[in-house]
């Protein structure tokens, strides 16, 4: 038994452009026995990356849209006391890091 879909040309022209897919929904219209197919008409996100502000020896300070991030990784065997000196440093160096970053965008307007 064959069965036709009904595809809008909008949909067919996305499907030829991709290659892949398009995602939308399937549904069969009780009266006359047709499937159609509606294409979801979502828009692409735009994914933002982050914005390095500084390499620190022992990671690094970043920016996003909405958060500053700070990341540190610090080796076992150095013992727990070299570790908590390396720690404050490392935050000594991130805050620094940020001020002469703000430093920067005062002084470029």
């Amino acid at each position: 038994m064959k069965k036709y879909i009904e595809i809008s040309e909008e949909a067919l022209m996305r499907l030829v452009e991709s290659g892949n897919c398009v995602k939308g929904a399937l549904h069969r219209d009780e009266w006359t026995g047709k499937l159609y197919f509606k294409a979801y008409s979502r828009k692409p996100q735009i994914k933002h990356k982050d914005v390095l502000v500084k390499k620190l020896p022992w990671g690094w300070v970043r920016e996003s849209l909405e958060r500053i991030k700070v990341f540190g990784s610090f080796p076992k065997d150095m013992g727990t006391a070299s570790v908590m000196r390396l720690l404050e440093e490392h935050n000594r160096d991130a805050k620094n890091a940020l001020i002469e970053r703000e430093l920067d965008i005062i002084e470029f307007c």
